[in-house]
């Protein structure tokens, strides 16, 4: 199983770069994961609300074309009105599409939320936390738990959770 990342934005800070490459490292061996960066639209200094839409579109469209739909590719998207999960769930549903033998395309939206194109077809919803987190560091806490579920899986001591 590989999972990709699709993420809108690049030119992270410094410390977010450390942090997300350190979790991708450990994950290797038991998960391939790569991240793909995604253009974020270019913003107006102040933007209508037609603008944001038209920012969620444009880059709706550019996480659509990156993902591979025509494959087993299932289409995961952070969404802050999506369902919230454990790592001990993440863990499950991560098993649960490796036992399908599917990989994952997993989107990290921009800075105005993600298109309803994109969220119309994805297959899992989720919010990493009902707080409000900063986009970059959406990106560490991502890998990490990533990291976590599948420390779980592969009963590995990292995760000492009940």
């Amino acid at each position: 199983m590989k999972v990709r990342i699709l993420s809108v934005g690049n030119k992270m800070p410094n410390w977010v770069q450390t942090g997300f490459d350190e979790y991708h490292k450990r994950i290797q061996p038991m998960l391939s994961t790569d991240i793909i960066e995604i253009a974020a639209a270019k913003r107006a200094k102040t933007p209508s609300d037609a603008n944001l839409a038209q920012y969620r579109e444009q880059e709706g469209q550019a996480i659509l074309a990156a993902h591979n739909a025509t494959g087993r590719e299932q289409l995961w998207v952070l969404d802050v009105k999506g369902k919230m999960l454990s790592t001990e769930g993440l863990a499950d549903k991560l098993s649960d599409a490796m036992q399908q033998g599917d990989d994952i395309a997993l989107v990290i939206g921009g800075a105005d939320g993600v298109s309803p194109e994109v969220l119309a077809k994805a297959d899992v919803k989720w919010s990493l936390s009902a707080l409000t987190l900063p986009h970059p560091l959406v990106r560490v806490v991502l890998m990490e738990q990533l990291y976590r579920a599948m420390s779980i899986n592969n009963n590995h001591p990292y995760h000492r959770g009940n």
